[in-house]
């Protein structure tokens, strides 16, 4: 991966570089050349989610687009999962995401789809970045009469609230459930309240008056304590918060209990699984999934594979491996049977629809995995040492491998964007957790900083 894009696409501060209006102008250009075919007026979808900035990176990518004779499609406010749909749908070469996700509001990103609704592989990144960096798109301009023009989409919303609501069954329904809606003041704030109304739930929204500078702020998937507190204020079977963009997704019991990622997941997994519906029997989760996932997973005899982190590596291994359902811990869900990316309606729409069939409320559920006891603790580390070349940290760590006899886990990596170490222990015992993980933090810092 070069200097532009990152994990998740290109991301930064607004208005300074990468996320300036010259960037995002060089990156419509580039997007709409790479992905040009003879005798066809390349079609681009934008979308974006609710951060002031977005409005500069989506002048500036129309301004791109059309400069190189493409057709953008403007979709203003979506859920990225919308913007992914809405580029398949209309058999679109590319769509174009202007969203930072769970970020605050200063900074904003660009993530591109391909026509397949997938993320760009990292070859097509690199080109992307190599055409942008160059800074010679200029020699590919096409004459004036040749420019492209753009086109709202005005049905993109209606479009992508009746593709949701068709993942969740005909024989069930939501009327009389009780559900409280967390929008993060981000991208699903119009769809997410208009699908849960349709499908019949009595709905309470919060945090959906978006002003371009409150996207989660305090709020959304970051930040549930508010949504667990209103849940439990007015009753509320279920509460469900998203973040920025809407493709993530966590959910709250009506006991104010707030369910991870990995969870979810376990319930979802269950669900399917009894249903035949586990591609390969098998859930893909994250290296940093809690070890109550892989002990959930072995006791409903289900076989599960840990990515890396980063819900583009999950999305990666299912393909990979078959699978149909994978996620992490921060909430990201992938349904592949229903979606070629996270979407945090269709998780909630699954939970509900998990609640409806075993007829068990959400904090029953939530005992289908047991939340192991986790610490994780960073250093900060002069030089990136291989853990391998240090006697000390290598024997600690298998020390405490063998006191935790396969209860749980210990997890000592470099961090991929920073000189930091990161330590994490899990177990059943969290004094125990606690010691370990300040003992290898301490023999970390001594050989390290």
């Amino acid at each position: 991966m070069g200097t532009l894009f990152g994990t998740d696409g290109i991301r930064g501060e607004a208005n300074r570089y990468p996320m300036n209006a010259e960037t995002a102008f060089l990156v419509g250009q580039a997007v709409t050349y790479l992905f040009r075919r003879e005798g066809h007026k390349t079609r681009i979808v934008i979308g974006k989610d609710t951060r002031i900035s977005g409005y500069m990176l989506e002048s500036s990518l129309e301004a791109g687009i059309t400069s190189m004779g493409g057709n953008p499609y403007l979709v203003g406010v979506l859920p990225t999962p919308g913007i992914s749909f809405i580029t398949q749908s209309m058999r679109a070469d590319a769509g174009i995401v202007i969203s930072a996700s769970h970020n605050p509001y200063e900074d904003n990103g660009i993530k591109i789809f391909g026509r397949d609704g997938f993320k760009l592989s990292d070859r097509e990144e690199d080109k992307i970045e190599e055409l942008v960096l160059e800074k010679k798109l200029t020699r590919f301009l096409p004459k004036a009469k040749d420019m492209g023009q753009a086109f709202r989409l005005e049905d993109a919303h209606g479009r992508y609230i009746v593709f949701v609501k068709n993942t969740f069954s005909k024989e069930l329904s939501m009327e009389g459930m009780k559900i409280v809606l967390d929008t993060a003041n981000g991208a699903t704030y119009r769809v997410a309240p208009e699908v849960f109304f349709e499908l019949g739930a009595e709905i309470k929204v919060i945090n959906n008056t978006p002003n371009g500078l409150n996207i989660n702020d305090g709020c959304g998937s970051q930040y549930p304590q508010g949504l667990s507190r209103k849940v439990l204020e007015i009753g509320a079977d279920v509460g469900f918060a998203f973040d920025g963009d809407g493709d993530r997704l966590i959910a709250v019991d009506e006991k104010g209990g707030i369910l991870t990622g990995d969870q979810i997941l376990i319930i979802c997994g269950k669900m399917f699984k009894e249903e035949n519906r586990l591609k390969n029997n098998l859930l893909v989760g994250t290296v940093m999934s809690n070890f109550g996932f892989c002990q959930a997973c072995k006791r409903y005899g289900i076989d599960y594979h840990l990515s890396k982190v980063g819900d583009r590596y999950v999305l990666e291994d299912m393909v990979k491996l078959g699978a149909n359902l994978g996620g992490e811990e921060s909430g990201h869900t992938i349904f592949l049977d229903y979606h070629t990316t996270g979407d945090g309606i269709i998780t909630a729409i699954q939970v509900v629809s998990a609640m409806l069939k075993t007829g068990k409320k959400l904090s029953e559920l939530s005992k289908l995995m047991e939340m192991y006891p986790q610490k994780v603790v960073s250093v900060e580390v002069k030089e990136k040492k291989e853990i391998e070349n240090i006697p000390e940290l290598r024997e600690q760590i298998e020390r405490i491998r063998r006191e935790l006899k396969g209860e749980g886990r210990v997890l000592v990596r470099y961090s991929g964007t920073q000189n930091v170490l990161r330590i994490m222990v899990e177990g059943p015992d969290l004094d125990k957790v606690e010691a370990y993980c300040q003992a290898l933090y301490e023999t970390s810092k001594k050989y390290l900083s």
